[in-house]
């Protein structure tokens, strides 16, 4: 079985070395849905797995200087504070049968069915920006409250679902921020995942929601993964690779609500 997580981690760090898309929204449904991980150990413990694959990505950036510090720090005063709250709620929930386990479930395909509308809508959500930028030429103004705002919103989704820190954060920051360069918005879309989730896993692995074993094997096939992946995304053309992708997240979304 560990043999079968380390290939698991190998293809979840293959698909977000060739899309970007963050490991959250692959890892935790295949370990809920193919490993019948508990859904709270397996948010726990992806949540740990995304900070430590991501944690390279802020030195890469930096060092180029692909990282606004400003904006990081406006999101993380909205997420950082949010996402105690949200481990509170889960440490209430912990010991009711049932209850964690519902509403991880039922937010986790909110969240994935978010995350598939933004990987596939972000190109009309920077055109419908700009306009609003144009129409409204004081809007910067309210930017920044906006920002904290979406980050009140990582904040609570990502501690109980372990998803959103990656393609939810950077469809708010190309919506709030269209004149910022591609790049500019991964690198501190990235420099505010990491902080984030880092604080959710850590807060999870207190509540004792944390398989470090799992945690392990799951890196061992990961960074492979992401290396190889990154090599072969000039291969698979990102045009045919994310909406396959959003299609997998939107069915598997749609699954756990209805479940």
């Amino acid at each position: 079985m560990e043999w079968g997580y380390t290939i698991a981690g190998f293809l979840v760090g293959l698909l977000v070395g060739l899309t970007g898309v963050g490991g959250g929204s692959l890892m935790t449904p295949l370990l809920i849905f193919a490993f019948h991980v508990n859904p709270a150990i397996a948010v726990g413990t992806d949540l740990l797995f995304a900070a430590a694959t991501k944690a390279g990505g802020i030195w890469s950036h930096s060092r180029k200087r692909q990282i606004d510090w400003h904006i990081v720090a406006l999101m993380a005063l909205g997420s950082l504070p949010t996402a105690l709250l949200s481990l509170w709620l889960v440490k209430g929930l912990l010991d009711q049968n049932g209850h964690l386990d519902a509403l991880i479930t039922i937010t986790l395909g909110v969240a994935l069915i978010l995350t598939a509308a933004a990987i596939v809508l972000r190109r009309q959500m920077h055109r419908c920006a700009a306009r609003v930028k144009r129409r409204f030429p004081r809007w910067h103004r309210q930017r920044p409250y906006a920002t904290v705002a979406g980050g009140v919103l990582l904040g609570l989704l990502v501690p109980i679902t372990s998803v959103g820190a990656g393609a939810l954060g950077a469809a708010m920051l190309m919506f709030l921020y269209p004149s910022l360069p591609t790049k500019r918005i991964v690198g501190t879309d990235i420099a505010h995942a990491v902080p984030l989730t880092l604080l959710a896993g850590l807060g999870h692995l207190h509540l004792g929601t944390v398989d470090p074993g799992l945690l392990l094997v799951l890196l061992l096939g990961s960074l492979p993964g992401i290396y190889l992946g990154s090599h072969l995304s000039s291969v698979f053309p990102e045009r045919i690779m994310r909406p396959l992708l959003a299609t997998l997240l939107l069915l598997i979304g749609m699954k756990f609500v209805l479940h």
